[in-house]
């Protein structure tokens, strides 16, 4: 079996521009987890400590998930806060709806992420010479 062949690494670096797209999904999150704050005050009978509380600390979460974002578990990290922000559907079905709506954003992110590593992989990628051994 051959060994498959290796590649010099990218001109540029793929992941700074994923990390900054992954950190700007996180604050427009927060944004929208911010403005569910009146929908749960009018509709869903009024923040109590729990339901504020809750969405306090996932708009904190939010914000403070962009710092990581160079960790190598940083997807797994944004994945979780997705849960979270889904499970806040115990609350107000609408705060569901934002997880569901930014889950398959993260998805997308996933797929991306991971065709981004297969083309590094094959050296796809501008820049890409095979090394020679």
């Amino acid at each position: 079996m051959t060994e498959p062949r290796r590649f010099t690494e990218p001109a540029t670096d793929p992941w700074k521009g994923l990390r900054g797209v992954m950190s700007g999904i996180l604050i427009l999150e927060a944004i929208v987890v911010g403005l569910a704050f009146p929908i749960v005050a009018k509709i869903a009978g009024g923040v109590t400590w729990m339901s504020g509380g809750y969405l306090g600390l996932l708009f904190i979460a939010l914000i403070l998930a962009c710092g990581v974002q160079k960790r190598p578990q940083a997807l797994q990290i944004d994945l979780g806060l997705q849960v979270l922000v889904i499970l806040g559907g115990f609350f107000h079905w609408s705060i569901a709806v934002i997880g569901v709506i930014f889950g398959c954003v993260w998805i997308y992110i996933v797929y991306v992420k991971r065709d981004v590593e297969k083309r590094i992989e094959r050296g796809m990628l501008a820049g890409q010479e095979p090394i020679e051994e």
